[in-house]
């Protein structure tokens, strides 16, 4: 396990790395090109619909990847059940994490003002369980998960993006570009990799 996840972790790190990059980047060019395009009240929009995205491809991913490696049939009741509950903790939990808290951390430690921590499954309850139950769905009728993975990474990235946008609209200093890519970093690499890989894979191996 500790192998997989150093893999996993390598593997994705530059992948994460540029997609902060990228997003940080793109904003800043908005921000300069197009002042009114970021306002505090699309901004909300976007993380209102880039969040629930996140939690579809998150349960989508984390759900196959747990039918996939499963030892037993899923298809009896009991293994039904299991890969909802994998897929859903895996998803709304570390999508939490991803997208809400590691930004809210972000923002403290910036000193930004009105910081707060927009907690999806508090704010849009109905929207996330549906989110989330539906890529849960979707993982009963395949098992691909390389590209899912791909857009959970990116969702992620937007979705943590637009968390931090909705607290500091205005342009990014010089520094605080730098720490918003560190912690958009830190938001997707570890928890994504966290909820398509290990998490599923641990209860697999609870189960051989």
């Amino acid at each position: 396990m500790k192998s997989v996840i150093v893999d996993e972790l390598k593997h994705h790190g530059p992948f994460t790395l540029l997609g902060a990059l990228i997003g940080v980047v793109g904003v800043l060019l908005l921000q300069r090109l197009m002042p009114n395009a970021l306002q505090t009240q699309r901004v909300e929009a976007l993380f209102e619909f880039s969040h629930p995205l996140h939690v579809f491809l998150s349960a989508l991913v984390t759900a196959a990847v747990y039918k996939n490696y499963r030892g037993r049939p899923h298809h009896s009741k009991t293994g039904m059940i299991a890969v909802v509950l994998v897929g859903y903790f895996g998803s709304i939990g570390i999508a939490t994490l991803s997208d809400c808290i590691v930004p809210y951390w972000g923002e403290l430690l910036m000193g930004w003002d009105h910081a707060h921590a927009h907690i999806g499954i508090i704010e849009m309850p109905v929207i996330i369980n549906l989110a989330a139950l539906l890529g849960i769905g979707g993982a009963f009728f395949s098992s691909q998960t390389h590209f899912s993975h791909g857009g959970h990474v990116l969702l992620s990235t937007a979705a943590s993006l637009f968390h931090m946008l909705r607290v500091h609209p205005d342009s990014f200093s010089i520094s605080e570009s730098l720490m918003v890519t560190a912690f958009l970093f830190l938001a997707v690499w570890g928890p994504c990799c966290l909820s398509d890989i290990v998490f599923p894979l641990i209860f697999t191996r609870k189960e051989s």
